[in-house]
């Protein structure tokens, strides 16, 4: 009988166990977050009247990312999903819009930015893959690390004019998914305002575009 007892726990163990590592849970404990630029306007500017045109191509994450999974590391080239938080979209998607977003503010060089998807001609075509997001306790305090690959194509010539691959590290504030949210939508931000200046430097044929 009381093996039977013995047993019956420690079924039940690895079943509250296994609730909790799940990818995938129906608990109302699961939390869920957003990327985006607080501060930043989401509507867009007017933008040069003779400017040329930005096309900006869906990005394409790199494999393990294409997930709403909060990816961490805490071990390098091992990653690993928290159990009972998520983003609300794969972060690579929500990704694009905020990309739109912020370019559209540079009122100085587009005359507009739009996704490609539009049936509207562009000038130049920005295309992002590789994106990768993710949370590492690799040391305190831990860290998130953006990364994206990008060229710019230019459309009248069918030439690509530049490539660029961009990274942004910001500290979380706490170590802890949300945390790690904050630090993520900073490097965001950081991101895109090293992507934009290069987009700049690129219209304006700046030997930064290259370098």
């Amino acid at each position: 009988m009381m093996n039977y007892r013995l047993a019956h726990v420690a079924c039940a163990l690895l079943v509250l166990t296994a609730g909790c590592l799940s990818p995938r849970t129906d608990s109302s404990n699961i939390h869920t977050y957003q990327l985006s630029l607080d501060g930043w306007s989401s509507a867009s500017r007017p933008g040069k009247l003779e400017g040329p045109v930005l096309l900006v191509s869906p990005p394409q994450a790199e494999p393990g990312f294409e997930t709403q999974r909060m990816v961490y590391v805490k071990r390098p080239y091992e990653l690993e999903y928290y159990a009972v938080n998520q983003w609300a979209d794969t972060p690579v998607r929500m990704f694009a819009p905020l990309m739109v977003q912020a370019f559209n503010q540079q009122n100085d060089t587009w005359r507009a930015v739009i996704p490609l998807s539009s049936s509207i001609r562009g000038d130049y075509r920005l295309d992002t893959h590789g994106f990768l997001l993710q949370q590492e306790f690799l040391q305190q305090p831990s860290r998130v690390r953006v990364m994206v690959r990008t060229q710019l194509v230019d459309l009248k010539e069918s030439t690509i004019l530049s490539t660029r691959a961009f990274e942004v590290v910001e500290n979380a504030t706490s170590e802890n998914p949300y945390g790690g949210v904050q630090a993520a939508n900073r490097a965001i931000a950081g991101l895109l305002d090293q992507i934009g200046s290069w987009l700049r430097q690129c219209v304006r044929h700046s030997p930064e575009c290259s370098r």
